[in-house]
């Protein structure tokens, strides 16, 4: 999975993709519109931040390049890659018990805190991406 030259891109089937991780300056795209949503994406190697209409919806450290990345009501998914392993938080909906599944392998059950932020570590190898899934319970 190559990284995201052009920061964040609508793919064919619906998804966004976003992150470049092996930029050595902070780079930033803001406005990028999908599905009637206006998106930033503030990406390099230290870290990947996407917002949503001015609210946080992802972050890894250090950063990472994700595809396919879709919201449902019941979770999240997509592939992540990054050249080491990485801390992900997410945001989902408020005090809720999520599934967790990396390379479609269950890691457990996690509860969301408050503010409805679930993180996640996952092992990463440049040149190999991993599948995330978060499901609600």
């Amino acid at each position: 999975m190559p990284v995201i030259e052009e920061l964040i891109r609508t793919e064919q089937d619906g998804t966004i993709s976003f992150g470049n991780y092996k930029l050595s300056t902070k780079s930033k795209l803001q406005d990028f519109e999908h599905d009637g949503d206006l998106y930033k994406v503030k990406t390099f190697y230290e870290i990947t931040k996407l917002e949503r209409n001015g609210m946080f919806v992802y972050e890894s450290v250090p950063g990472t390049a994700v595809e396919h990345f879709t919201v449902s009501n019941n979770g999240v998914e997509f592939s992540v890659e990054g050249d080491k392993d990485a801390q992900l938080t997410i945001q989902l909906e408020d005090d809720t018990e999520y599934e967790v599944f990396v390379d479609d392998a269950a890691v457990g059950s996690m509860m969301t805190n408050m503010s409805g932020k679930l993180s996640v570590s996952v092992e990463l190898n440049e040149e190999e991406p991993v599948s995330v899934k978060v499901v609600r319970r």
